[in-house]
């Protein structure tokens, strides 16, 4: 087997079934690939669909998690039973434009220090959306991305910026990411506490420990319906800051922790004078802003 695909659904079968057609209809004749759907504990309603609609792909296998374990929880599950010599982790609310796979694949095989590569995102009504982005770090939180790009632009290259050439970054989309099997399994796969948010800094920060790097390949190209498969919401905001406070205390230990959680509270306090809903936040990070705050369900 050359390549696992693997999708989470959640309550977005319409996007699923939209993605894994794009899939079936560029992917080359020449890659034998299999597609992992898991279905992170959907509605009895839009699981049906998918099943029905799902039922005339023959390479394709429908796993139903018992619980919403998430991102890393649910890609994990797939990753387990994956076949491929390269793994794709790739969301439910995308379209391929061309033969992503084969494009990936060939960049991958042809650079060893390749760690996870990831296509050219855009948005559906062909605008450019950014791939490559910056390790979620102290110094990011607190100056934020285009301090960064201006003061180091070798170290934090730009962003918004639209490359014709392979290039590489600090960490790339989780939207759509292809790792060698052998290096993600080395690595450890993802961090499963993480339900949502942050997984790319931390896996690509544990690729970087056996010199592997993120790169962009602008050749591949493929639309991200961006936010269609998680609503935003305050439990979700919510969510982005208590991953990004143990990712950084994961990578950059206790101190550096302890400065973004005071930072946090600060803003959000200031912030909740404005915005009311914002109090829910300052909530959760007085307390300390730990992971049994999650909305993971154990």
């Amino acid at each position: 087997m050359d390549l696992s695909i693997i999708i989470i659904n959640y309550n977005t079968s319409k996007y699923s079934i939209n993605c894994i057609e794009s899939i079936v209809n560029t992917i080359s004749d020449s890659i034998n690939y299999e597609i992992i759907l898991v279905d992170n504990c959907s509605e009895i309603t839009d699981l049906q669909n998918l099943e029905e609609q799902i039922k005339k792909y023959n390479r394709l296998k429908l796993i139903k998690n018992p619980t919403n374990s998430g991102f890393g929880g649910g890609n994990t599950i797939g990753a387990k039973v994956a076949e491929g010599q390269f793994l794709a982790f790739v969301n439910n609310d995308t379209l391929l434009i061309n033969d992503c796979f084969s494009i990936l694949i060939d960049a991958m095989e042809s650079n060893p220090s390749y760690g996870v590569c990831s296509p050219q995102s855009f948005k559906e009504n062909g605008d450019f959306l950014p791939t490559i982005d910056h390790f979620t770090s102290p110094s990011k939180e607190l100056f934020g991305r285009a301090f960064l790009e201006f003061i180091n632009p070798k170290r934090y290259p730009k962003r918004k910026q639209i490359y014709f050439k392979p290039q590489r970054g600090q960490f790339v989309s989780g939207s759509f990411m292809i790792f060698r099997k052998e290096d993600f399994d080395k690595i450890g796969g993802f961090d499963t506490k993480i339900f949502l948010y942050q997984e790319e800094t931390d896996i690509c920060k544990r690729l970087l420990k056996i010199n592997k790097y993120a790169y962009l390949i602008p050749e591949a190209k493929f639309i991200h319906f961006h936010g269609a498969s998680t609503k935003k919401s305050i439990a979700i905001k919510t969510e982005l800051k208590l991953s990004t406070l143990y990712v950084i205390k994961k990578h950059y230990g206790w101190w550096a922790h302890k400065l973004i959680l005071f930072f946090f509270i600060v803003k959000y306090f200031i912030r909740s004078f404005f915005k009311p809903e914002y109090w829910n936040i300052f909530k959760v990070l007085i307390k300390g802003g730990q992971l049994n705050h999650s909305l993971l369900k154990k």
